[in-house]
């Protein structure tokens, strides 16, 4: 493949900054940007490590003193001859190398093309490529944690024994037809009936993943409710650790929703803070409080504040009912740090006594999220973290309960083939496994040494 360069740090100030190459002619390329201290050239220095020297522009001239290494193909991240030039993270220092790059030969990188051409050389399966882009816009640690272990490998190693046992059945299914005079075992019902079973329960499993992998990578959608005067933008503010809404203490100051994401407990919420919930004659204060009942109806997780100061009032009984409407609820007792009413209500969610402008109790409040989106029992890395991946299972373990239903309802053997074989396509788009070429190298290994 022709020889491709970017710049793949931040468009933006910084202490280091680096150019990736790579492809045909890669190092040839780089001779004519970079000229290593100790004389030679690039492409001649010792691979896989840093060597000083200094970064030219078009006209041959330096522009700074940087490091540079080179990855000989096929061990490198593409497979392909690649290079890196590690900078000061000047913009203008980056951008004019960029443009020499392009001036020896190279073109300029499309979206994810490195990354594309390690897949294509196969350095990697889809999986692993879809965790680079997950690794890189993590916002949890738990998030970082799953996409390095898949980075690794961990969701392909689960998917391949499943691939692998319909693969068995298929395989073995030709190879009993068109070789009859191959002393080949045939698969029995039994065995067939079972290892189906034993697939459906695995995809089924696979696919209960998918809930927390989208929790992991696109966070909890997260309402803060109550009525005006609370403590709902102070408790946004303290959450995500900056004034971002305005607080006051005139009711109805948040008239629309203020969204934003903060990391409570490990777990992503994608909060929204809302209009405080009232009757009010102000026709824009209205429209507020019909989109925070409207966000409520969205959310998969309410954070009720009431002023625990005060006794109940018709208006939190209304907030406490738009709580309802999401499937899960967290009661806060705001204003914690004042003398405290007695209530007698039945609240939406368990309740925890806290101090939003003050932080008190914010830590009972992220072991409680902590507790309502565990990690679950997948191992990290073992989790479907997007729609391609989760759709992919879904249409394996429906294709594999008709195998199963073909085979107990006294179905023509290839009936049951067919539905296997839609099984193993749709694994096989999990991780980019191609069908038509397993199939065949595991048929003739049934063969004897010769035949």
């Amino acid at each position: 493949m022709d020889a491709i360069a970017a710049i793949s740090t931040a468009n933006a100030l910084s202490a280091i900054g680096i150019l990736r190459v790579s492809g045909e002619g890669c190092f040839a390329v780089c001779d004519k940007v970079f000229q290593p201290a100790g004389g030679g050239l690039f492409s001649a220095v010792c691979p896989r490590k840093m060597t000083l020297g200094r970064l030219l522009d078009r006209e041959g001239k330096a522009i700074d003193s940087c490091l540079a290494v080179r990855f000989p193909g096929p061990g490198s991240y593409t497979g392909e001859d690649c290079a890196e030039f590690h900078c000061h993270g000047s913009p203008v220092v980056l951008h004019e190398a960029l443009c020499a790059l392009f001036a020896a030969g190279a073109r300029q990188a499309g979206r994810g093309e490195f990354t594309r051409r390690a897949f294509l050389n196969g350095h990697m399966d889809l999986t692993q490529a879809e965790a680079v882009i997950d690794l890189i816009e993590s916002e949890t640690a738990q998030a970082a944690r799953n996409a390095v272990e898949q980075l690794g490998g961990a969701l392909r190693r689960r998917v391949e024994p499943v691939y692998d046992r319909l693969l068995d059945i298929a395989s073995r299914f030709y190879a009993v037809v068109d070789y009859p005079d191959e002393e080949i075992e045939d698969l029995t019902r039994e065995t067939m009936e079972d290892t189906l079973a034993r697939t459906e329960e695995e995809l089924e499993a696979l696919l209960a993943t998918a809930g927390r992998g989208r929790v992991l990578r696109q966070g909890v959608s997260t309402v803060i409710l109550g009525r005006p005067n609370v403590g709902k933008s102070s408790l946004l503010n303290a959450l995500v650790g900056y004034d971002r809404a305005i607080v006051t203490d005139i009711a109805g100051t948040t008239r629309d929703t203020v969204e934003e994401k903060a990391a409570v407990g490990g777990v992503l919420l994608r909060l929204t803070d809302t209009a405080g919930i009232r009757e009010t004659g102000d026709a824009v204060e209205r429209l507020g409080v019909e989109r925070a009942r409207q966000a409520a109806a969205a959310a998969e997780l309410a954070l009720l504040v009431l002023d625990g100061s005060q006794p109940l009032t018709e208006e939190d009984q209304a907030a406490a009912e738009a709580a309802r409407l999401a499937p899960r609820a967290i009661v806060l007792r705001n204003k914690c740090d004042l003398p405290q009413a007695a209530w007698d209500f039945n609240l939406p969610g368990p309740a925890l006594s806290v101090s939003a402008r003050e932080g008190t109790g914010l830590a009972a409040l992220e072991a409680e999220i902590a507790a309502l989106f565990p990690d679950g029992e997948a191992p990290a890395g073992e989790i479907l973290t997007n729609v391609r991946q989760t759709e992919a299972v879904t249409r394996a373990l429906e294709a594999v309960r008709g195998a199963r239903a073909a085979l107990l309802g006294g179905l023509t053997p290839d009936a049951v083939l067919s539905d296997t074989e839609r099984a193993m396509n749709a694994l096989g788009e999990i991780t980019g496994r191609t069908l038509r070429e397993d199939l065949t190298a595991r048929i003739f290994d049934r063969f004897c040494v010769g035949k």
